[in-house]
Order: structure tokens, then sequence, then C-alpha cells
């Protein structure tokens, strides 16, 4: 919802790489008609330089919904999702969510959806490092026979992450499968590096239907995503290759890109997708 002068309000949750890179989208006037009002960080005191312009930084759950935000975007992580996505929707804000794999837990789930409901509010998931989302959810009246997807990342993004007790990463040459399932598990194995599997189950024939594979690929420098459907609607192939951020490779550039689109979306007169 967006308040009487059409100006969106925005509540962010998260100061990390993509937090800075939506803060930024949104102080740059990239994100349409929105003010950023408010960002909810774990400790304010490593934020003190932080540069704003005007825009409240605390550590305070309290504080940050009493700047009444319309909708607050998470770019915080799973756990963000646990703790702020109830919350958000019962203070009458619209809740954005970039960590969208923390659904993959079909309890929280369906508590937050049932929380949407009984608040009159929206859980907006914006297609972020992937592609073709509105397709496949159109598709998926049809009905959809089936929908895969393949993730390859180069080695820098596997760092600290689960791909280390598979393959050892200062050593491997060849491109190298290291999970083959569907969606509810590989959001559990990589909570950070495969949320696009999450929303891609979420638009189209869900979790356990949505087929993934892995893969860490020292042959290549960016973060790849293939998306292949077949139904009633005909079939898709959509490959997308994202930019990882300089200073996060498990985060691409698109993802805050993505954000301020949603986010002008809510006021455009022009709504594409």
């Amino acid at each position: 919802m967006t308040s009487s002068e059409n100006t969106t309000r925005v509540g962010l949750i998260g100061y990390g790489t993509a937090g800075k890179d939506v803060a930024e989208a949104i102080l740059g006037g990239q994100a349409g008609n929105s003010r950023l009002v408010a960002v909810l960080v774990r400790d304010v005191a490593k934020y003190a330089d932080a540069d704003l312009d005007g825009c409240h930084i605390t550590d305070s759950e309290e504080s940050f919904f009493a700047c009444t935000p319309d909708v607050v975007v998470e770019t915080a992580g799973h756990a963000a999702v646990v703790r702020y996505a109830e919350a958000s929707l019962a203070h009458g804000c619209d809740f954005m969510v970039v960590s969208v794999g923390a659904f993959c837990d079909q309890t929280l789930y369906d508590r937050v959806m049932a929380s949407a409901e009984r608040h009159g509010q929206r859980v907006l998931v914006p297609s972020a490092a992937i592609a073709g989302l509105d397709r496949i959810a159109a598709a998926a009246q049809g009905p959809l026979e089936r929908v895969t997807l393949t993730t390859r990342k180069p080695v820098k993004a596997w760092r600290g992450t689960f791909a280390e007790e598979v393959v050892d990463l200062d050593t491997i040459t060849q491109p190298t499968v290291i999970f083959e399932g569907n969606a509810r598990e590989s959001s559990r194995v990589f909570p950070e590096s495969v949320n696009v599997s999450a929303a891609l189950s979420l638009a189209g024939v869900g979790f356990e239907a949505t087929q993934v594979r892995v893969l860490v690929d020292p042959t290549i420098d960016k973060n790849v995503h293939e998306v292949s459907a077949k139904g009633l609607f005909g079939e898709v192939r959509i490959e997308v290759r994202n930019t990882p951020s300089p200073s996060n490779p498990k985060t691409g550039y698109i993802v805050a890109m993505s954000v301020a689109r949603a986010l002008k979306n809510l006021s455009s007169p022009l709504v594409i997708g």
C-alpha cells in the first residue's frame, strides 16, 4: 500500500551488500516514487558513518516500525524472514522477500501467507537473480509438466558454503555437480546461493516437483541460471548470467535492480510483466 501522496515509504531490513545496493538504488531515484524511511540492522553502532540522506537507521524493531513503512524489504537472510515477515504484515506493511528460500519451510510459508491474508497485506517476491518468473507463473495456469533449474557459479561464489565439503575448491578444474534433487532440498542445503530455486518453485509447480542441479564451475566468472519448462503453453528455456558483486560473490548486482523495479511498480502507472 502507498501513502496519500503516492510515495511508497520503504523500510529496509539488512545493510550488507544487497541492502546497501537497494538503499543506493532508492536514494538514487531508481525505485520510482519510493522513499527510504528506515533501515533495521543488528548493531547500529557499526553504521555511525552511514550516509542515508536522513533515513533512520536503528537496531530497534519498535523504532523501525514506528517509521510507518508501507513496504518492508528484507535483504538479511533466512533468519530475518522468520523473525520479521509476520511482524511486518501485522504492522500493516507489505513484505518484500529476497531470501525467499526461507519458504522451503512449509510451516513458515503457511503461517506467513495466513498472516498476509489476515492483515490484508501482500508478500512480494522480486525476480532477483532469475528471469522469466512471470512466464512460469502464467504457464502454471496451464498446467505445467516440468520445471528444471541448473545453477552454475564460479569457485569464488562457493567459499564458505556447503560446496567446500563436496569438492576441493583450490584444485577443481572442471565443472562439477555438487547437488541434484528437488527445490526444497536445495534451498535447505544452499540457503544463500539457491534462493532462485525457491522463487521458481513458488511461481511454478512447487518445491517438490521443481528439479534442481547445482555445479561449481571454474571455467566461468558469472553466476549462471538456466531454467527449462514444458507444459500446455509450449516450452521455454531461459539462461541468465549475473555479474557477482565484488564485495560478495554470492550476490549479484541484479538483485538490487530487481528490488528497485518491484518498488517502482508499486507507484508506477505502467507495470510490465
